[in-house]
Protein backbone atom coordinates (compact mmCIF):
# COMPACT_ATOMS: atom_id res chain seq x y z
CA UNK A 1 0.00 0.00 0.00
CA UNK A 2 1.40 3.78 -0.93
CA UNK A 3 1.81 5.88 1.56
CA UNK A 4 -0.76 8.88 1.43
CA UNK A 5 1.54 11.71 0.26
CA UNK A 6 5.39 10.81 -0.96
CA UNK A 7 7.27 13.91 -1.80
CA UNK A 8 9.27 11.82 -4.26
CA UNK A 9 6.16 11.38 -6.08
CA UNK A 10 4.89 14.70 -5.78
CA UNK A 11 7.99 16.17 -6.89
CA UNK A 12 7.93 13.96 -10.35
CA UNK A 13 4.53 15.08 -10.72
CA UNK A 14 5.41 18.80 -10.23
CA UNK A 15 8.53 18.57 -12.48
CA UNK A 16 6.02 16.88 -15.24
CA UNK A 17 3.10 19.60 -14.87
CA UNK A 18 6.33 22.17 -15.07
CA UNK A 19 7.88 21.21 -18.35
CA UNK A 20 4.36 20.70 -20.15
CA UNK A 21 4.03 24.53 -18.58
CA UNK A 22 6.85 25.50 -20.64
CA UNK A 23 6.13 23.74 -23.36
CA UNK A 24 2.46 25.33 -23.89
CA UNK A 25 2.83 28.62 -24.94
CA UNK A 26 -0.75 29.56 -23.70
CA UNK A 27 -0.22 28.91 -20.11
CA UNK A 28 3.10 31.40 -20.64
CA UNK A 29 0.88 33.87 -22.49
CA UNK A 30 -2.37 33.87 -19.74
CA UNK A 31 0.46 34.23 -16.72
CA UNK A 32 2.46 36.87 -18.28
CA UNK A 33 1.28 38.80 -21.16
CA UNK A 34 -2.53 38.58 -20.77
CA UNK A 35 -2.06 40.23 -17.33
CA UNK A 36 -0.42 42.99 -18.45
CA UNK A 37 -2.62 43.92 -21.30
CA UNK A 38 -5.81 43.34 -19.27
CA UNK A 39 -4.64 46.05 -16.31
CA UNK A 40 -3.24 48.69 -19.01
CA UNK A 41 -7.06 48.31 -20.75
CA UNK A 42 -8.41 48.67 -17.19
CA UNK A 43 -6.03 51.76 -15.57
CA UNK A 44 -6.36 53.47 -19.09
CA UNK A 45 -9.82 52.53 -20.34
CA UNK A 46 -11.59 53.09 -17.16
CA UNK A 47 -11.39 56.27 -15.92
CA UNK A 48 -14.27 58.19 -13.22
CA UNK A 49 -12.29 61.45 -13.47
CA UNK A 50 -13.84 64.45 -15.77
CA UNK A 51 -10.80 66.54 -16.61
CA UNK A 52 -13.38 68.76 -18.39
CA UNK A 53 -16.89 69.32 -19.28
CA UNK A 54 -18.39 70.81 -22.49
CA UNK A 55 -21.00 73.54 -21.66
CA UNK A 56 -22.74 75.89 -23.10
CA UNK A 57 -23.99 79.46 -22.37
CA UNK A 58 -26.74 81.26 -23.18
CA UNK A 59 -26.71 85.31 -22.00
CA UNK A 60 -30.22 86.42 -21.92
CA UNK A 61 -28.85 89.30 -19.53
CA UNK A 62 -26.18 91.40 -21.73
CA UNK A 63 -25.33 93.66 -18.99
CA UNK A 64 -21.57 94.11 -17.89
CA UNK A 65 -22.20 92.21 -14.44
CA UNK A 66 -23.11 89.11 -16.50
CA UNK A 67 -20.79 89.67 -19.27
CA UNK A 68 -18.20 89.43 -16.54
CA UNK A 69 -19.17 86.36 -15.05
CA UNK A 70 -19.40 84.74 -18.75
CA UNK A 71 -15.40 85.61 -18.81
CA UNK A 72 -15.22 83.85 -15.21
CA UNK A 73 -16.87 80.70 -16.88
CA UNK A 74 -14.55 80.88 -19.87
CA UNK A 75 -11.46 80.99 -17.93
CA UNK A 76 -12.33 77.77 -16.31
CA UNK A 77 -9.80 75.19 -16.67
CA UNK A 78 -12.90 72.48 -16.01
CA UNK A 79 -15.36 74.01 -18.35
CA UNK A 80 -15.04 74.28 -22.21
CA UNK A 81 -18.03 77.18 -23.31
CA UNK A 82 -20.31 77.39 -26.22
CA UNK A 83 -22.42 80.14 -26.60
CA UNK A 84 -25.71 79.90 -27.80
CA UNK A 85 -28.38 82.37 -28.22
CA UNK A 86 -31.06 80.92 -26.82
CA UNK A 87 -32.40 78.09 -24.75
CA UNK A 88 -33.97 75.99 -26.89
CA UNK A 89 -30.60 75.91 -29.06
CA UNK A 90 -29.03 74.96 -26.18
CA UNK A 91 -31.19 72.04 -25.00
CA UNK A 92 -30.85 71.16 -29.02
CA UNK A 93 -27.04 70.84 -28.48
CA UNK A 94 -27.35 68.80 -25.30
CA UNK A 95 -30.17 66.74 -27.04
CA UNK A 96 -27.08 65.72 -29.90
CA UNK A 97 -24.72 65.35 -27.56
CA UNK A 98 -22.27 68.03 -28.28
CA UNK A 99 -22.47 69.87 -24.87
CA UNK A 100 -23.20 67.93 -21.48
CA UNK A 101 -25.38 70.93 -19.72
CA UNK A 102 -25.43 74.62 -20.09
CA UNK A 103 -26.00 77.71 -17.99
CA UNK A 104 -28.15 80.34 -18.47
CA UNK A 105 -28.26 83.84 -17.15
CA UNK A 106 -31.52 85.01 -17.10
CA UNK A 107 -32.70 88.66 -18.00
CA UNK A 108 -33.04 89.51 -14.15
CA UNK A 109 -29.59 88.79 -13.46
CA UNK A 110 -28.54 91.67 -12.44
CA UNK A 111 -31.89 92.63 -10.34
CA UNK A 112 -31.57 89.39 -8.81
CA UNK A 113 -27.98 89.72 -7.75
CA UNK A 114 -28.22 92.69 -5.97
CA UNK A 115 -31.07 91.46 -3.28
CA UNK A 116 -28.37 90.53 -0.58
CA UNK A 117 -28.90 86.53 0.56
CA UNK A 118 -30.82 85.50 -2.57
CA UNK A 119 -29.91 82.63 -4.07
CA UNK A 120 -27.65 82.49 -7.17
CA UNK A 121 -30.25 83.91 -10.38
CA UNK A 122 -28.58 80.82 -12.58
CA UNK A 123 -30.53 77.91 -14.30
CA UNK A 124 -28.29 75.03 -14.69
CA UNK A 125 -29.69 72.39 -16.93
CA UNK A 126 -27.60 68.97 -16.70
CA UNK A 127 -27.69 65.75 -18.78
CA UNK A 128 -29.06 63.51 -16.38
CA UNK A 129 -28.33 60.25 -18.42
CA UNK A 130 -24.75 60.11 -16.53
CA UNK A 131 -25.37 61.50 -13.41
CA UNK A 132 -21.39 61.38 -12.71
CA UNK A 133 -21.22 64.01 -15.93
CA UNK A 134 -24.08 65.81 -14.50
CA UNK A 135 -22.46 66.38 -11.09
CA UNK A 136 -19.60 67.70 -12.79
CA UNK A 137 -21.19 70.03 -14.45
CA UNK A 138 -22.89 71.17 -11.21
CA UNK A 139 -20.06 71.16 -9.37
CA UNK A 140 -17.67 72.94 -11.74
CA UNK A 141 -20.88 75.90 -12.34
CA UNK A 142 -20.87 75.84 -8.82
CA UNK A 143 -17.29 76.30 -8.27
CA UNK A 144 -16.87 79.08 -10.64
CA UNK A 145 -19.60 81.25 -9.65
CA UNK A 146 -17.88 81.39 -5.89
CA UNK A 147 -15.16 81.97 -7.27
CA UNK A 148 -16.88 84.58 -9.21
CA UNK A 149 -18.63 85.69 -5.98
CA UNK A 150 -15.85 86.42 -4.27
CA UNK A 151 -13.68 88.05 -7.10
CA UNK A 152 -16.80 90.51 -7.41
CA UNK A 153 -16.48 91.09 -3.76
CA UNK A 154 -12.74 91.87 -3.35
CA UNK A 155 -13.18 94.17 -6.29
CA UNK A 156 -15.79 96.74 -4.42
CA UNK A 157 -14.18 95.98 -0.84
CA UNK A 158 -17.08 94.52 0.63
CA UNK A 159 -17.29 91.02 2.69
CA UNK A 160 -18.32 87.85 0.11
CA UNK A 161 -22.15 86.65 1.06
CA UNK A 162 -20.78 83.04 1.74
CA UNK A 163 -19.57 82.74 5.22
CA UNK A 164 -18.14 79.58 5.32
CA UNK A 165 -15.04 78.11 3.95
CA UNK A 166 -14.60 74.78 2.97
CA UNK A 167 -10.46 73.52 3.43
CA UNK A 168 -11.00 69.62 1.57
CA UNK A 169 -8.66 66.54 2.17
CA UNK A 170 -8.31 63.74 0.76
CA UNK A 171 -7.28 60.66 3.40
CA UNK A 172 -5.66 57.58 1.76
CA UNK A 173 -6.07 58.83 -1.88
CA UNK A 174 -4.74 62.64 -1.64
CA UNK A 175 -4.28 63.34 -5.66
CA UNK A 176 -8.23 62.50 -5.58
CA UNK A 177 -7.37 60.25 -8.91
CA UNK A 178 -9.91 57.45 -9.66
CA UNK A 179 -7.11 55.17 -11.10
CA UNK A 180 -5.58 54.81 -7.30
CA UNK A 181 -8.90 53.17 -6.43
CA UNK A 182 -9.35 51.45 -9.55
CA UNK A 183 -6.07 49.90 -10.20
CA UNK A 184 -6.33 47.40 -7.03
CA UNK A 185 -9.93 46.60 -8.48
CA UNK A 186 -8.62 45.64 -12.12
CA UNK A 187 -5.68 43.07 -10.45
CA UNK A 188 -8.28 41.31 -8.52
CA UNK A 189 -10.53 40.79 -11.43
CA UNK A 190 -7.30 39.83 -13.49
CA UNK A 191 -6.15 37.62 -10.91
CA UNK A 192 -9.44 35.78 -11.11
CA UNK A 193 -9.66 35.00 -14.46
CA UNK A 194 -5.84 33.80 -14.82
CA UNK A 195 -6.00 32.00 -11.70
CA UNK A 196 -9.15 30.07 -13.04
CA UNK A 197 -8.12 29.87 -16.42
CA UNK A 198 -4.87 28.32 -15.90
CA UNK A 199 -6.21 25.53 -14.13
CA UNK A 200 -9.30 24.80 -16.00
CA UNK A 201 -7.05 23.35 -18.71
CA UNK A 202 -4.87 21.29 -16.81
CA UNK A 203 -7.16 18.34 -15.68
CA UNK A 204 -9.18 18.40 -18.53
CA UNK A 205 -5.96 18.11 -21.23
CA UNK A 206 -5.05 15.01 -19.36
CA UNK A 207 -8.47 13.61 -20.37
CA UNK A 208 -8.16 14.67 -23.39
CA UNK A 209 -4.73 13.48 -24.22
CA UNK A 210 -5.32 9.61 -22.80
CA UNK A 211 -2.62 10.70 -20.09
CA UNK A 212 -5.06 10.44 -17.29
CA UNK A 213 -5.69 6.54 -17.42
CA UNK A 214 -1.37 6.04 -17.20
CA UNK A 215 -1.53 8.58 -13.91
CA UNK A 216 -4.61 6.80 -13.07
CA UNK A 217 -2.82 3.40 -13.21
CA UNK A 218 0.25 4.23 -11.17
CA UNK A 219 0.54 4.36 -7.87
CA UNK A 220 -0.22 8.12 -7.57
CA UNK A 221 -2.69 9.28 -4.33
CA UNK A 222 -5.31 11.39 -5.12
CA UNK A 223 -3.93 14.15 -2.58
CA UNK A 224 -0.47 14.43 -4.80
CA UNK A 225 -2.47 14.39 -8.28
CA UNK A 226 -4.18 17.22 -6.96
CA UNK A 227 -0.94 19.33 -5.34
CA UNK A 228 1.14 18.15 -8.42
CA UNK A 229 -1.77 20.35 -10.46
CA UNK A 230 -1.92 23.12 -7.87
CA UNK A 231 1.47 24.09 -7.18
CA UNK A 232 3.63 24.82 -10.28
CA UNK A 233 0.16 27.05 -11.51
CA UNK A 234 0.26 29.04 -7.93
CA UNK A 235 4.09 29.84 -8.50
CA UNK A 236 2.90 31.26 -11.64
CA UNK A 237 0.15 33.00 -10.42
CA UNK A 238 2.05 34.49 -7.71
CA UNK A 239 4.76 35.84 -10.33
CA UNK A 240 1.93 37.11 -12.80
CA UNK A 241 0.51 39.30 -9.22
CA UNK A 242 3.57 40.53 -8.80
CA UNK A 243 4.14 41.71 -12.60
CA UNK A 244 0.62 43.17 -12.09
CA UNK A 245 1.63 45.21 -9.03
CA UNK A 246 4.62 46.02 -10.46
CA UNK A 247 3.08 47.38 -13.60
CA UNK A 248 0.75 49.37 -11.31
CA UNK A 249 3.14 51.04 -8.95
CA UNK A 250 6.54 51.50 -11.50
CA UNK A 251 4.57 52.09 -15.07
CA UNK A 252 1.35 53.45 -13.75
CA UNK A 253 2.43 55.59 -10.84
CA UNK A 254 -0.15 54.24 -8.83
CA UNK A 255 0.97 54.38 -4.78
CA UNK A 256 1.51 51.07 -2.76
CA UNK A 257 1.88 51.68 0.65
CA UNK A 258 1.24 47.92 2.50
CA UNK A 259 4.07 45.44 2.98
CA UNK A 260 5.28 42.58 0.62
CA UNK A 261 4.66 40.01 2.83
CA UNK A 262 0.45 40.53 3.61
CA UNK A 263 0.43 41.19 -0.75
CA UNK A 264 2.18 37.46 -0.51
CA UNK A 265 -0.24 36.23 2.43
CA UNK A 266 -3.56 37.54 0.88
CA UNK A 267 -2.65 36.82 -2.84
CA UNK A 268 -1.61 33.24 -1.74
CA UNK A 269 -5.11 33.01 -0.07
CA UNK A 270 -6.81 34.52 -3.05
CA UNK A 271 -4.94 32.38 -5.56
CA UNK A 272 -5.62 29.04 -4.01
CA UNK A 273 -9.40 30.07 -4.45
CA UNK A 274 -9.24 30.59 -7.76
CA UNK A 275 -6.65 27.84 -9.03
CA UNK A 276 -9.43 25.66 -6.80
CA UNK A 277 -12.10 27.09 -9.26
CA UNK A 278 -10.50 26.29 -12.01
CA UNK A 279 -9.70 23.02 -10.99
CA UNK A 280 -13.05 21.85 -10.37
CA UNK A 281 -14.37 22.89 -13.41
CA UNK A 282 -11.70 21.04 -15.24
CA UNK A 283 -12.27 18.20 -13.03
CA UNK A 284 -16.21 18.52 -13.63
CA UNK A 285 -16.30 18.70 -17.51
CA UNK A 286 -13.38 16.89 -18.92
CA UNK A 287 -13.50 19.16 -21.59
CA UNK A 288 -10.85 22.03 -22.10
CA UNK A 289 -13.09 24.38 -24.35
CA UNK A 290 -16.17 23.51 -21.77
CA UNK A 291 -13.78 24.06 -18.95
CA UNK A 292 -12.62 27.44 -19.73
CA UNK A 293 -16.05 28.77 -20.59
CA UNK A 294 -16.90 27.62 -17.18
CA UNK A 295 -14.44 28.97 -15.09
CA UNK A 296 -14.56 32.60 -17.48
CA UNK A 297 -17.96 32.79 -16.65
CA UNK A 298 -18.07 32.03 -12.84
CA UNK A 299 -14.84 33.77 -12.60
CA UNK A 300 -14.85 37.42 -14.36
CA UNK A 301 -19.03 38.04 -14.23
CA UNK A 302 -19.21 37.96 -10.31
CA UNK A 303 -15.43 39.72 -9.80
CA UNK A 304 -17.02 42.38 -12.72
CA UNK A 305 -20.05 43.13 -11.18
CA UNK A 306 -20.31 41.73 -7.25
CA UNK A 307 -16.87 42.58 -6.07
CA UNK A 308 -17.45 46.30 -5.27
CA UNK A 309 -14.80 46.52 -7.88
CA UNK A 310 -16.92 49.48 -10.08
CA UNK A 311 -20.29 49.27 -8.44
CA UNK A 312 -20.84 50.08 -4.50
CA UNK A 313 -21.64 47.35 -2.51
CA UNK A 314 -23.95 49.25 -0.29
CA UNK A 315 -25.92 50.54 -2.55
CA UNK A 316 -27.05 46.85 -4.11
CA UNK A 317 -30.17 45.51 -3.05
CA UNK A 318 -30.18 43.45 0.34
CA UNK A 319 -30.69 40.15 -1.75
CA UNK A 320 -28.30 40.86 -3.96
CA UNK A 321 -25.51 42.27 -1.11
CA UNK A 322 -26.04 38.96 0.52
CA UNK A 323 -24.60 37.03 -2.66
CA UNK A 324 -21.50 39.09 -2.26
CA UNK A 325 -20.47 37.88 0.47
CA UNK A 326 -20.16 34.57 -1.09
CA UNK A 327 -17.44 36.15 -3.31
CA UNK A 328 -13.80 35.29 -2.82
CA UNK A 329 -12.98 38.75 -5.40
CA UNK A 330 -15.18 40.77 -2.93
CA UNK A 331 -12.63 40.22 -0.28
CA UNK A 332 -9.29 40.43 -2.21
CA UNK A 333 -10.94 43.93 -3.71
CA UNK A 334 -11.05 45.58 -0.03
CA UNK A 335 -7.65 43.59 1.24
CA UNK A 336 -6.18 45.15 -2.20
CA UNK A 337 -7.66 48.70 -1.77
CA UNK A 338 -6.23 48.38 1.73
CA UNK A 339 -2.72 47.81 1.22
CA UNK A 340 -2.51 50.14 -2.04
CA UNK A 341 -4.20 52.86 -0.23
CA UNK A 342 -3.76 52.99 3.52
CA UNK A 343 -1.37 49.88 4.23
CA UNK A 344 -1.10 46.97 6.61
CA UNK A 345 -4.54 47.76 8.15
CA UNK A 346 -4.98 43.94 9.69
CA UNK A 347 -8.25 44.24 11.13
CA UNK A 348 -9.24 44.37 7.64
CA UNK A 349 -6.92 42.37 6.00
CA UNK A 350 -7.35 39.62 9.07
CA UNK A 351 -11.25 39.22 7.74
CA UNK A 352 -10.33 38.79 4.27
CA UNK A 353 -7.92 36.85 4.79
CA UNK A 354 -10.43 34.54 6.73
CA UNK A 355 -13.05 34.66 4.03
CA UNK A 356 -10.14 33.76 1.52
CA UNK A 357 -9.12 30.89 3.38
CA UNK A 358 -12.63 29.40 4.12
CA UNK A 359 -13.14 30.05 -0.16
CA UNK A 360 -9.68 28.46 -0.80
CA UNK A 361 -10.77 24.99 1.33
CA UNK A 362 -14.05 24.83 -0.11
CA UNK A 363 -13.27 24.74 -3.90
CA UNK A 364 -10.08 22.49 -3.22
CA UNK A 365 -11.87 19.82 -0.80
CA UNK A 366 -15.03 20.12 -3.13
CA UNK A 367 -12.27 19.40 -6.08
CA UNK A 368 -10.40 16.37 -4.02
CA UNK A 369 -13.75 15.10 -3.40
CA UNK A 370 -14.82 14.80 -7.16
CA UNK A 371 -11.53 13.54 -7.88
CA UNK A 372 -11.44 9.41 -8.30
CA UNK A 373 -9.08 6.91 -8.78
CA UNK A 374 -11.33 5.30 -11.05
CA UNK A 375 -12.24 5.46 -14.82
CA UNK A 376 -15.82 6.07 -14.69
Amino acid sequence: MSAPLSFRRLRALCRKETWQILRDPSSILIAFVLPVVLLLIFGYGINLDSNTVKIGLVLEDKSPEARHFADNLYGSPYLLVTTGETRAEMEKAMTEGRVRGFVVVPVDFTEKLQRPGDTAPLLVVADGSEPNTASFVQNYVAGAWSGWMRQRAAERGVTPAAGISIEARFWFNPAAKSRNYLIPGSITVIMTVIGALLTSLVVAREWERGTMEALLASPVTRAELLLSKVLPYYALGIISLALCVGVAVWIMHVPYHGSLLALWVIGSLFLASSLGLGLLMSTLLRNQFDAAQAALNAAFLPAMMLSGFIFEIRSMPAVIRGVTYLMPARYFVTAMQTLFQAGDVWPILWRSGGALALAAVFFIGLTARKTRRRLE
